[in-house]
């Protein structure tokens, strides 16, 4: 598969952003190095990482490597790095970024993202004076030092993202966030459309890799969400993969780009490395993207909770929790 092949998204700043990349939670060790190795040569150019899957060094070393082989060039690639809660706030994200880079053997990120909106010391006890607008304004700091190409937010709500819109000197450029069939994000689509925001979603597959997570009381942490149906299972993508000769996984990621949103999937397998981004050979109608979020599903289903953020004063997920 082409690296040519991959639809190019446009940040509203123009950096251009490859609208399928590899995800790496959970690709650590040798085994993260050769997944990096195996997605670039399978024609990926987007990769997307953070402090938190603590893989930075075997991306860095991998993608060294390939520049020193001429496999490929670092104009070429797309590098997302994301800073997690104790490192948000503006008094230790630049620090944050000059680690990522380190350990990414890199000068610049492509992008970088506050992974969640609700600050914490690194000992995880919340810093509560730490507001969203603060963590922008340390953003927008990276961003004219050059040390990154774009700055977005990953896990806001959509007061979180109006509030940055009201103060903001460079405004967000790229949202991440789960989305996925059962978890449509409707109003999160319809506010980053009117402010010119890529999204990005995250576990559009279904994410089972979340079930190995254990918390520190020794449980899995999703177990909430462990009998939360598989829209690989949806009968409307079981059709369409048998109409088209693709697997369901093919069907949701190639709908998805054809809203308009970034997908990056993951998978450790390179045959299925190689599925996840040879989704262009074929074309999915509008009505048959809107036949899928037509679906049965009145609830929608997120699988991922962020525990460690319950109760922040900036807690992304408060209104849901209630609920």
């Amino acid at each position: 598969m082409s690296s040519s092949n991959v639809p190019i998204f446009t940040l509203s700043n123009g950096v251009r952003m490859p609208s399928v990349g590899l995800g790496t939670w959970q690709m650590t060790g040798d085994q993260g190095k050769t997944v990096i190795r195996n997605a670039i040569l399978s024609g990926y150019r987007h990769i997307d990482t953070a402090t938190l899957y603590q893989n930075e060094d075997q991306i860095g070393d991998t993608l060294a490597e390939l520049f020193a082989e001429g496999v490929a060039k670092r104009e070429d690639l797309f590098i997302t790095t994301k800073a997690f809660c104790h490192e948000v706030a503006p008094d230790v994200i630049e620090e944050a970024l000059r680690s990522s880079l380190k350990r990414l053997r890199l000068d610049y990120v492509d992008l970088y993202l506050a992974h969640i909106p609700a600050a914490t010391k690194e000992c995880g006890n919340h810093r509560t004076n730490v507001k969203v607008e603060d963590i922008w304004r340390g953003l927008e700091k990276l961003y004219d030092m050059k040390l990154t190409k774009a700055i977005g937010v990953s896990n806001f709500n959509e007061n979180q993202i109006e509030r940055i819109m009201k103060i903001h000197k460079v405004p967000i450029q790229a949202s991440q966030l789960e989305l996925h069939l059962y978890l449509p994000q409707k109003a999160h689509r319809e506010l980053c459309k009117k402010h010119n925001i890529i999204i990005t979603a995250y576990a559009t597959l279904g994410s089972p890799g979340r079930m190995s997570v254990v918390g520190a009381d020794g449980n899995p942490l999703f177990e909430s969400t462990k009998n939360a149906a598989s829209e690989l299972n949806d009968k409307n993508v079981k059709a369409l993969a048998l109409k088209y000769n693709k697997t369901p996984a093919q069907i949701l990621l190639r709908a998805t780009v054809e809203m308009g949103i970034v997908v990056i999937p993951k998978t450790t397998n390179p045959d299925r490395m190689k599925e996840n981004i040879n989704i262009f050979d074929f074309n999915i109608s509008k009505a048959e993207v809107n036949l899928l979020e037509a679906h049965e599903k009145s609830k929608p289903e997120r699988l991922f909770w962020w525990p460690n953020v319950a109760d922040h004063p900036e807690d992304p997920f408060a209104v849901e929790r209630s609920k």
